[in-house]
């Protein structure tokens, strides 16, 4: 009885559409050959999403405003498989204060999934 209600509210829940916004709690993505990096999201819109990226990754001199990426996102619902979004770069701004000190912001802009 229990296997079968779990069941029951994983499949309401498959159903149900994803909200807009806060719906991912990660993304990865490739540049140039190197390893996958993995950023938690920090702030989202239904278009916009923001990671932070430390000044000393391998990863920061290889990103520029107005470059896509193709991202993988992971769900904030962990029932969810991850989604493939086409995404722009549009700011990437340096934080020198505070609890972020050395760290970059880089907002990306959803352009289109992939799916």
């Amino acid at each position: 009885m229990r296997e079968s209600a779990m069941t029951n509210k994983l499949n309401k829940t498959r159903s149900e559409p994803k909200k807009q916004g806060d719906q991912y709690h990660s993304i990865e993505f490739s540049i140039n050959g190197l390893v996958p990096y993995r950023f938690k999201v920090w702030n989202t819109a239904s278009t916009f999403m923001t990671v932070l990226v430390k000044e000393d990754s391998d990863i920061l001199p290889r990103l520029n405003a107005g470059d896509t990426l193709a991202v993988k996102c992971y769900s904030t619902d962990s029932v969810y498989p991850p989604d493939y979004l086409e995404t722009a770069i549009r700011h990437i701004s340096k934080n020198d204060q505070g609890r972020f000190k050395g760290h970059y912001w880089v907002d990306l802009e959803v352009l289109e999934s992939q799916d």
